[in-house]
């Protein structure tokens, strides 16, 4: 959808930036730990000059798109042309009222609404480089975030503005949305009507921070660049979605994860969609909100769909066409317990914050129960053993792909755990069959060794969401002197189920009769909650932890 000729963007040099302020080049990591690019569909071949705030919004009032809306929040709707208008005086604050130089880094925080999306457009636009934060993140993180960033102002919601100002951040202005008052982001962006034109930004300047979820604990800072937020818009969604300028976006997830800041805004931007964006959804809330808002396109994690499942009967969700599932291992279990409610074959997902998006899917008659799926057009994915080469089919290894987005972590060491030989390793343990689909098996940190043989915990999990009584469950494994580890389950029951011994050994022999018997968890542990981040990805590391202390 862009109208430039083919750039070369796979060269090894950058091209001229277009900001004053260098942190973000300076902390790139070296040119030779960068992954492999590749951009070999047509519509991956992006001009080197490109802004893609101004790409996706106001290429789209120029296509006629102005009266049609684009976001949809609890209190607010607002049409391309409303969005656009809000967005250049956003724009406006940042260069001219806070006087920020083109490439200053700018925190955001707030819940999924059509401001906080302005906001991101409109640091984007400005030629400032964005840094969504999970609302619910405290002080001490965002100090760790701000700190790494090197950020120069803070937009935040006004309800969410008291961990922010715990920081005392000196010197970093903080202005507040959602605001009455005189000093605040409405206020200041009255003082504006102009346009404003968006900065001469290149391809590859970085133009979003996005942290990880913190699964495996202390969070990383992932680089990307213009070209990868519209790559992304341009192979999921283009090429296994489908999506169209009919379509009705919804979901939960924050956008301040880079799963909701695609499903739940740059994806219904490209192609001139509406998004509606809800903070604090509950299963039933969302089930509602598609119900109302005739939703056709839906992002969530696998836990809110096998919630779903059991109340979906209550609700007309006949809009509903696609579904997709990503941020942690979908458990067969819950898509067939989602397809029976809804009839709708799940569309499963792997993507990762140094992805950006997903890279692995399947949808309609190309999806097969049990696998994720095949590359995303664009993508290449093998799967290697523990010396870094490729294995063929039936054979467990590293998952490892590439395409045009990848790993640039911001100074940080990591990067040469993630990047091996032009790969991205996700840290995922995957198979691939003949036909060249790829099965998850566990997390590679999360593969648990007892009495030598290898047993993946998600595969345990996925045989105790079978039994009635078992609403969530996490697999680790537990230190032991004779087998090495044994497998131990956390077990949150459903609603009337009450822990006993006696269901513990029944969850044990239950999953003996589902999978190989030596895979059985030799210790049950019944808890309340698991620990999760705020995008409902299950912490392990936390569950292995408390188990190593003894804690659990």
């Amino acid at each position: 959808m862009t109208d430039a000729a083919p750039a070369a963007v796979s060269s090894t040099e950058l091209t001229r930036s277009g900001y004053t302020d260098g942190f973000a080049r300076a902390n790139l990591p070296p040119r030779a730990l960068w992954p492999e690019f590749l951009f070999e569909l047509p519509e991956l071949r992006y001009p080197e000059r490109l802004n893609c705030a101004a790409e996706l919004l106001d290429k789209g009032v120029q296509r006629g798109w102005g009266e049609r809306s684009a976001l949809i929040g609890a209190r607010e709707t607002l049409s391309y042309a409303a969005l656009l208008a809000r967005v250049d005086r956003i724009a406006h604050v940042l260069r001219e009222d806070l006087r920020l130089p083109t490439g200053s880094r700018v925190l955001l925080r707030g819940a999924n609404c059509p401001m906080m999306a302005a906001c991101i457009l409109a640091v984007i636009k400005a030629g400032c480089i964005a840094v969504p934060t999970m609302p619910l993140l405290r002080a001490r993180e965002l100090g760790a975030i701000a700190a790494k960033a090197r950020v120069g102002a803070v937009l935040c919601a006004a309800a969410l503005c008291g961990e922010v100002e715990a920081l005392a951040l000196d010197g970093v202005p903080l202005v507040c949305f959602d605001s009455d008052k005189e000093e605040g982001l409405e206020a200041r962006m009255a003082r504006y009507e102009a346009p404003f034109d968006a900065v001469d930004s290149a391809a590859d300047d970085v133009c979003l921070i996005s942290f990880t979820s913190g699964t495996t604990g202390v969070p990383k800072g992932t680089m990307h660049f213009h070209r990868d937020v519209l790559a992304i818009c341009d192979c999921f969604p283009r090429h296994i979605l489908g999506s169209s300028i009919d379509d009705v976006f919804i979901g939960t997830p924050p956008l301040a994860f880079t799963f909701g800041l695609g499903g739940l805004l740059l994806f219904p931007l490209r192609v001139g969609a509406r998004a509606v964006l809800i903070e604090k959804l509950t299963p039933e809330t969302l089930l509602a909100a598609i119900e109302q808002q005739r939703a056709t396109v839906c992002f969530t994690a696998p836990t809110f769909y096998r919630q779903m499942a059991a109340l979906a009967p209550q609700f007309d969700l006949s809009s509903l066409s696609r579904t997709v599932s990503a941020g942690e291992a979908l458990p067969l279990a819950t898509r067939e317990a989602w397809q029976a409610a809804t009839g709708l074959a799940m569309i499963d997902g792997i993507g990762a914050t140094e992805m950006l998006h997903i890279f692995i899917s399947a949808a309609g008659r190309e999806i097969r129960p049990g696998a994720t799926g095949k590359p995303v057009p664009g993508y290449q994915a093998c799967v290697l053993d523990a010396q870094g080469r490729p294995v063929g089919p039936g054979v467990i290894g590293r998952l490892a792909v590439k395409g045009p987005t990848g790993c640039r972590y911001l100074d940080d060491p990591r990067q040469l755990d993630y990047v091996k030989n032009g790969w991205n390793l996700t840290g995922d343990a995957y198979e691939m069959d003949a036909d060249g689909y790829f099965y998850y098996r566990s997390r590679t940190d999360d593969m648990i060794i007892s009495a030598g043989y290898n047993i993946a915990g998600a595969e345990v999990e996925e045989a105790l969401l079978r039994h009635p009584a078992v609403a969530e469950c996490g697999v680790v494994g537990r230190p032991d002197a004779e087998r090495g580890q044994l497998v131990e389950a956390h077990v949150v029951l459903r609603s009337g189920q009450a822990p006993s011994d006696a269901l513990a050994q029944e969850l044990q022999e239950f999953v003996k009769q589902q999978i190989a018997p030596y895979k059985y968890p030799r210790a049950v542990r019944f808890r309340e909650q698991l620990p999760r981040t705020e995008t409902g990805k299950l912490q392990r590391f936390k569950l292995r932890a408390e188990t190593a202390q003894g804690t659990a």
